[in-house]
């Protein structure tokens, strides 16, 4: 099935609100994502839909209403409130995601730590809101891939808790550090802490709308009214590079992620630990190739594939598990034979095995390693023989064997 992407259209900035009332509008389930928040412990913390117009534009405006509070939260009390809600394991991740980008943000501006950062805008319940709002918004839509245009930040000057600063923001502008900068002389912030770590967070790719199969399209306004309509519009739908190449042979072609680094300080027990998590974690792919680096020092260069949305998480295992200092990433398209699993039985017991059809017609039977080595072990017989009496298993069936 083909991958489902949301492209954020930024023509005049991006918000936490703009982001929610997008998703809302796109079709996110308001009652399911106020139960979420509910679930937050927020003091009388509730989503407000109405329908506005801008500049002559409908679209969709969420308020958050709520208790009046005057609390300063660090990051670790925002991730302890996200764990201990109802939200799912998805949800989670993408909400504390965000807020760790905009502590990092913010540790950054105020030269302090991530554990010591004080939030205070984007540490009040709006804010807390709209954050958990998009995380459920994004995965009640079974959204895979976020990509975006580039963002317009505005000019002149904003209020914050430090007092009066130049547009954007400085936790903003840090944010959008890699992020390019679209060209808009309005007056006013356009784009806020909440909508950057959003864009800074989740956004695997910035430029044009994508070669996506539109399903849906949602329009989330802003609290201000500027010059131009002051609205977010989101794109939904399937990745239409992801189709058959061709009907007759069923192949099609998907778009997956390539992480590298090179190394040359790494023991060849880290490597190979690393090498293990990320198969765990469902790496498409991962092979090490010797290289030599400066110096003339040998060194091993670690590739990895994955699909878009396992890029981020393999990316930061990485980073933990290997002294590297740079993952260099990019965006590849694949062709895919189709196949399917199979089992056949030979004289030492049942294999696992995969069946791919080849351009033309013809199939081919692949044993599995691991099925084919339990096998070798508990008969005490070489690796090979296994193998080979499965292919021969295969071709005996009439190229079928038992599907799985």
């Amino acid at each position: 099935m083909a991958m489902r992407i949301a492209y954020f259209d930024c023509a005049s900035g991006i918000s936490g609100d703009m982001s929610l009332g997008a998703l809302v509008d796109a079709g996110a389930d308001l009652a399911a994502i106020q139960a979420g928040i509910d679930s937050l412990g927020l003091p009388g913390c509730r989503l407000v839909k109405s329908e506005v117009k801008k500049h002559g534009f409908r679209a969709t405006q969420v308020t958050v209403e709520h208790e009046p509070e005057h609390k300063h939260r660090h990051l670790h009390h925002i991730v302890a409130m996200i764990e201990r809600s109802r939200l799912t394991a998805q949800q989670q991740e993408l909400a504390c995601r965000i807020f760790r980008k905009l502590a990092e943000a913010e540790a950054k501006v105020h030269g302090t730590t991530v554990e010591k950062v004080h939030f205070h805008e984007v540490g009040a319940v709006d804010s807390i809101a709209d954050i958990v709002g998009v995380a459920m918004g994004l995965d009640l839509l079974g959204i895979e891939r976020v990509c975006c245009s580039p963002i317009p930040t505005g000019r002149g000057f904003v209020e914050i808790a430090h007092g009066r600063c130049s547009i954007p923001a400085p936790a903003t502008g840090e944010l959008l550090r890699g992020v390019p900068i679209a060209p808009l002389d309005v007056e006013g912030e356009l784009t806020t802490p909440t909508g950057a770590a959003i864009v800074a967070a989740l956004a695997e790719e910035f430029g044009p709308l994508p070669a996506i199969v539109v399903e849906q399209i949602g329009y989330g306004a802003g609290q201000k009214d500027f010059p131009l309509a002051n609205v977010l519009r989101l794109f939904i739908g399937q990745d239409a590079r992801a189709v058959p190449t061709t009907a007759a042979t069923g192949m099609r072609r998907e778009t997956i992620m390539v992480l590298e680094t090179n190394l040359d300080n790494s023991t060849g027990e880290e490597i190979g630990h690393a090498v293990e998590r990320l198969w765990a974690a469902g790496a498409l792919d991962v092979s090490l190739t010797a290289i030599h680096m400066k110096k003339g020092r040998p060194g091993v260069l670690l590739s990895v594939q994955a699909r878009p949305e396992q890029a981020e998480a393999l990316m930061q295992m990485l980073f933990m598990e290997v002294p590297t200092l740079g993952i260099r990433r990019s965006t590849v398209e694949r062709t895919v034979l189709p196949r399917s699993v199979c089992e056949v039985s030979t004289t030492w017991g049942n294999v696992l095995g995969k069946v791919v059809e080849l351009p033309g017609g013809t199939r081919r039977f692949a044993p599995e390693y691991e099925s084919c080595r339990q096998l070798a072990r508990q008969h005490g017989i070489s690796l090979s023989v296994v193998m080979e009496s499965a292919r021969s298993a295969w071709h005996d069936s009439g190229r079928d064997g038992r599907a799985i």
